[in-house]
């Protein structure tokens, strides 16, 4: 199997080729929510294997898996891969959550089952001619602090414990196994957004993982992630060869704390110079490894006020202007959600949406998702921790994003969205087959609008 006849992608200088030496800028977007569940993208609260635990036990486990392998099927189809093939990406990063591979009751055996869904997505892609990257954006004990590793709590367990670092090798082993012959598969992105407070641990970690992925595979591009969710890189022992340091490049400005771009956000102004100067801080160690640039994440979100909107796209628009201008290849965050930042949004009057629009609404009002919100909900309750945080203990000032996103992690995004995932489960109480297969159709392109003018400035970049 040949990717156009051109074989495998791989680094040369600070470009990829394919092997007939042939440039190839990577553009593409990550596909959240996916087989990675993410609760802005799909509405639940809390982290996945919480909520999948929940909804199991309100639909008993045959409609559980009814719905969930309808819902994977159906949010990322041949359409979707031909809708982006059409505006122009060549590239898909997508996100998986372990848990698809391997339980946590049976840890190192490895479940093929979890490739099922996978191989369709990357097969869907190489006949519109797009690559894939495989993402392991949830890692046994969790990676990084927050619900986006499936962290159940606020603590990236994975660092202190070589158990979860000898499953993650091994699971990289098997996964890389199943994929050496596939030149559709650009490489693998081992680490989503490693959070080593110590920065001991993460360097002797990838060192382990490229040696592991290596001695099964020697031909894909292996995409390593900075520390500190990727925009840390004095942690690398060393470097290797066909490998390249991925950068996330959010703007706080265009972010739920932010406001209009440009502008002040956190006491700084965010303009396009200082943007170009962040893309030119997470790049440096490309630039001293002669690799190439792929910006793994990055891209604003969207408020439904039309002209800070108007504002936020002006923000991606400079972003992909940066790339462009530096021949850098990128992935935009992301493809497809209920509207907060997807290029695709989910119709409002689906039966997912006419469902799990309320809820969605009160979590929103409680600021129980982190992703989106300005971190304070009910302030009558919040606004007061804040405050005796910030006096008793003025000096703390806890890895990796201070005490304010501290406290919004536990209070919130735990302590509240926790509770809410009951109530999200608890919505599929009744539910019949037919009702199931309908909820997750809801996700099917064929169900979505595309965001106005997002793809066409994605073609653009």
């Amino acid at each position: 199997m040949t990717a156009n006849g051109t074989g495998f992608l791989r680094c040369a200088g600070q470009r990829f080729v394919d092997s007939t030496g042939e440039p190839v800028r990577l553009r593409g977007v990550g596909v959240a929510g996916w087989m990675n569940l993410e609760n802005f993208a799909t509405g639940h609260s809390g982290n996945e294997s919480l909520v999948r635990r929940l909804v199991r036990d309100v639909l008993g486990q045959e409609r559980y898996e009814l719905f969930f392998d309808r819902f994977l099927t159906s949010f990322f189809g041949p359409e979707d891969a031909a809708l982006l093939a059409g505006a122009g990406m060549n590239c898909v990063r997508l996100p998986v959550n372990y848990r698809h591979f391997e339980d946590d009751a049976h840890p190192f055996e490895h479940l093929e089952e979890g490739f099922r869904h996978l191989d369709r997505a990357i097969d869907h892609c190489a006949a519109q001619g797009i690559y894939s990257v495989i993402d392991l954006h949830a890692l046994p004990g969790s990676q990084n602090h927050h619900w986006h590793s499936d962290n159940f709590t606020h603590h990236p367990a994975f660092w202190d414990h070589p158990h979860f670092q000898d499953r993650a090798v091994a699971l990289w082993e098997f996964i890389a196994d199943h994929y050496k012959d596939n030149p559709w598969v650009a490489g693998y992105n081992p680490v989503n957004e490693p959070a080593d407070e110590s920065r001991a641990v993460v360097g002797p970690v990838y060192s382990r993982l490229v040696n592991a992925i290596r001695s099964v595979d020697a031909n894909h591009i292996l995409f390593l992630d900075g520390n500190t969710y990727s925009m840390e890189f004095d942690v690398f022992d060393e470097t290797w060869d066909n490998t390249v340091y991925v950068c996330h490049d959010y703007a706080a400005i265009g972010l739920g704390g932010g406001g209009t771009y440009p502008g002040e956000c956190e006491g700084v102004h965010v303009d396009l110079e200082r943007l170009r100067t962040k893309y030119r801080e997470r790049t440096e160690l490309c630039e001293q490894t002669d690799s190439p640039v792929w910006v793994g994440e990055f891209g604003p979100l969207y408020t439904g006020d039309p002209a800070l909107d108007a504002t936020r796209r002006q923000l991606l628009t400079d972003q992909l202007g940066i790339y462009r201008q530096n021949d850098a290849s990128w992935s935009v965050w992301h493809y497809k959600d209920l509207g907060m930042q997807g290029a695709v949004i989910v119709r409002p009057d689906t039966a997912y949406r006419l469902r799990f629009d309320d809820f969605v609404a009160k979590k929103t009002r409680l600021c129980a998702d982190q992703w989106g919100n300005d971190g304070w909900g009910d302030r009558e309750a919040t606004a007061p921790f804040y405050a005796m945080m910030d006096r008793e203990f003025p000096a703390f000032e806890p890895y990796p994003w201070g005490r304010f996103d501290f406290v919004r992690t536990l209070i919130l995004n735990i302590a509240v969205a926790q509770p809410l995932a009951y109530e999200y489960a608890e919505l599929f109480r009744g539910l019949s087959d037919d009702d199931v297969v309908e909820l997750a159709d809801s996700f099917a392109l064929r169900n979505c609008d595309v965001r106005p003018g997002i793809l066409e400035q994605l073609s653009a970049g």
